[in-house]
């Protein structure tokens, strides 16, 4: 079903199963914020019926015993599910050897760009990727830059451990996610604009922040790419769940797979050697609450809800997120300070995706 706002007109293409709902709903347009709404059709009242004559009372039948649910075809849950997934560890997307090198000699004040670019040249892939980026039209500068080491003394060290970050994810989060509805590109473009989202937030409250609010932006919903074939092996249970409007993906997975993406990639995180601090950011970015007042987890959220209601997350799942209400009071923003992210992520993700020079 296509549903249009009635203010921008933007439509947005939602699956029929998606709107099985029992009420009127209202969602907040993800371009423009206006209001979308979805009537329920309601049957007409039905004529009362004919008196009839009064029968004798029956005793009421003894309720039957509810029947245990089937036990589901798709295989363990809970601990068992995730310790299962913790040991073929080795079969997952690995954080990419030269991001953590990189990220290494970046972190002396002492290293050169020589060093950096050395550690480059060890994997002309990502390479490749730091220099498209590095051309694209919000990054380009005048000329192209033609090498890596270029790109260091051209745009710098913190720009280059942008585009680090980004060039070593990009085939990771650049997959199609068939339990999860997206299509190649689309949890990419997410990441991108939760990553400049909450670097925008971080550096409003906390310069030194920055760098990590980035990466922990980047690679918050990794946890997606773990999970992805055993919510498409238990489709069905996902889909009867989700029919009636009201829960999120977050709440099925924890119902159906005993914990949900978030928690799965802070245990990943571990594994991938990123820092404690990114690690629970990410564990905690869609509750902050129950982050123990982490900074960076609060960021991280307020980036997501920005680019949810920028049009740039998952469909009637994006138009239904709901921003923790503790969330801007504890970072100190206003909303519009809100609207004012918004369209410099929009433009960011816009930009950054197109090559320099395309119109």
């Amino acid at each position: 079903m296509k549903l249009e706002c009635p203010q921008c007109h933007r439509v947005f293409d939602i699956p029929d199963e998606r709107l099985n709902f029992d009420r009127d709903v209202v969602f907040p347009c993800p371009a423009c914020k206006g209001k979308i709404e979805i009537r329920v059709k309601r049957d007409q009242p039905e004529p009362p019926a004919e008196p009839q004559a009064a029968e004798p009372a029956q005793p009421e039948p003894k309720a039957a015993a509810p029947r245990p649910a089937p036990p589901t075809k798709a295989g363990p849950t809970g601990d068992v599910l995730k310790t299962r997934i913790m040991r073929t560890i080795l079969d997952l997307p690995p954080m990419p050897q030269v991001v953590q090198k990189a990220r290494e000699i970046m972190g002396n004040p002492n290293a050169n760009f020589q060093a950096l670019a050395n550690v480059f040249e060890t994997d002309q892939a990502i390479a490749a990727r730091v220099l498209k980026l590095a051309n694209s039209a919000y990054y380009g500068v005048s000329g192209k830059v033609a090498s890596v080491q270029h790109a260091a003394v051209v745009l710098g060290q913190k720009t280059l451990a942008e585009l680090l970050a980004m060039a070593g994810t990009t085939s990771l989060l650049s997959q199609t996610l068939q339990g999860y509805g997206l299509a190649a590109g689309d949890l990419w473009a997410h990441a991108l604009a939760v990553a400049q989202g909450a670097k925008i937030i971080a550096g409003k409250r906390d310069r030194g922040m920055a760098d990590d609010a980035f990466t922990a932006g980047l690679i918050h919903d990794a946890g997606k790419l773990i999970l992805d074939k055993y919510i498409t092996e238990r489709e069905q249970e996902f889909q009867a769940l989700l029919s009636d409007g009201r829960h999120m993906w977050l709440d099925a997975e924890k119902q159906l797979l005993g914990f949900d993406h978030a928690e799965i990639a802070a245990d990943v995180c571990q594994k991938w050697r990123v820092p404690d601090e990114l690690a629970v950011a990410i564990r905690y970015h869609h509750e902050p609450g129950k982050s123990g007042e982490n900074r960076l987890a609060h960021i991280v959220h307020v980036a997501d809800a920005i680019a949810m209601m920028s049009g740039l997350g998952t469909g009637i799942d994006g138009m239904l997120y709901r921003m923790d209400e503790t969330a801007l009071p504890f970072l100190s923003l206003q909303e519009e300070d809100v609207s004012t992210i918004m369209g410099e992520v929009i433009d960011y993700v816009e930009r950054t995706t197109r090559p320099s020079g395309a119109k």
